[in-house]
């Protein structure tokens, strides 16, 4: 069984082809029969698992195990209190009613990478960062909440899977997983749905 950490460049499809043209998992992990963990949009970067462990590939990726992901989002605007409970206590979005997530506004995360190309920079309208942790996984979920709050997501970049993170992966950059992070993962799988 092979498993696989990738740090997701910013517009890769999480998928291994694409009848367009576009940049694919393929372009960065020549490892065959691998798939990933997830999803993780193409204008998003950061923390992808793959494997062709199938059972561990469900477990992580259904919600119903409560396997928590952690995401940094940069957003347009200033993070009030009430914008931080609205995410804590669950949001309105078109799919319904998000369960309860952990958030915090943070300064930008240390050792982040430059994005390319790098978000719109406007003088007027600041910027801030959130850490917000979510273990449902509807598509496109932590821009639809942090849009539901009045914060638009700039950049979204997924920091962990449970306590897996990406340490020093740059962008493009993969590793296989230690013995040590399996056994990890497929505790926090195993238990999260208790």
């Amino acid at each position: 069984m092979r498993y696989i950490l990738l740090n997701k460049p910013y517009e890769v499809l999480t998928q291994f082809t694409d009848e367009h043209g576009r940049a694919t998992l393929k372009d960065y992990v020549p490892v065959p029969d691998v798939y990933p963990v997830g999803r993780l949009d193409f204008d998003s970067e950061g923390l992808l698992l793959l494997t062709d462990d199938k059972q561990l590939q469900h477990r992580l990726s259904n919600p119903k195990f409560k396997v928590s992901k952690t995401y940094w989002s940069q957003v347009e605007g200033q993070v009030a209190e009430t914008a931080l409970r609205q995410l804590r206590q669950g949001v309105q979005i078109k799919e319904g009613l998000t369960a309860p997530g952990e958030a915090l506004e943070l300064p930008e995360p240390a050792h982040l990478w430059p994005r390319n190309p790098p978000i719109r920079y406007r003088a007027s309208i600041p910027t801030s960062w959130l850490e917000i942790k979510i273990s449902q996984g509807m598509n496109r979920q932590v821009r639809k909440m942090c849009a539901a709050v009045g914060l638009p997501c700039l950049r979204l970049v997924r920091a962990a899977i449970g306590g897996l993170t990406l340490g020093e992966l740059q962008p493009g950059q993969w590793r296989d997983l230690t013995a040590t992070e399996i056994a990890e993962l497929r505790k926090i799988s195993s238990a999260a749905r208790r």
